[in-house]
């Protein structure tokens, strides 16, 4: 599997347009499931080992295979603040299906916070408006995760 990474870069015009980072093979065919997305983030992206919350955007097509990844926010040691309009932006530009969100827990605690619930809820009903799927969104902690899928977004 390809994983693209992009970056969001406004042109001449100061039109958004997501510009290609980086791109590197990786074993695992597809990320139709949390266990596969979290060992991809760990692998690639070192998520449980980071000192900061990062939050991470995987774009997909309609077969869970990803189209492009961004890193979305970089925040403090327990907090990131995510805007639901830079996620959709970034999945429209890339004619993404569905997508997962993803961010760590430096504490390695992958229990949502507060913060976590509200977000999720906001990009999930912003997802139902769009027509694009949130599929899932997963908290890294250390050698655990917490998946909102499998807990019915709740």
């Amino acid at each position: 599997m390809r994983i693209t990474r992009y970056i969001a870069e406004l042109t001449d015009d100061k039109i958004t347009a997501v510009v290609k980072e980086n791109s590197s093979n990786y074993e695992i065919s597809n990320l139709n499931c949390p266990e596969n997305i979290v060992r991809m983030m760990r692998d690639v992206f070192h998520a449980d080992r980071k000192a900061e919350e990062y939050v991470w955007l995987i774009a997909a097509n309609t077969k869970m295979k990803p189209i492009g990844l961004f890193e979305l926010t970089h925040g403090s040691v327990n907090a990131s603040q995510l805007g639901t309009r830079e996620v959709f932006v970034r999945l429209c530009l890339l004619g993404a299906s569905s997508f997962v969100v993803v961010h760590n827990h430096p504490s390695g605690d992958p229990s949502p916070s507060t913060d976590d619930n509200a977000t999720t809820k906001r990009l999930k009903s912003a997802a139902d408006i769009m027509g694009i799927p949130l599929v899932d969104h997963i908290i890294i902690g250390d050698s655990v995760f917490y998946s909102y899928a499998e807990h019915n977004f709740s």
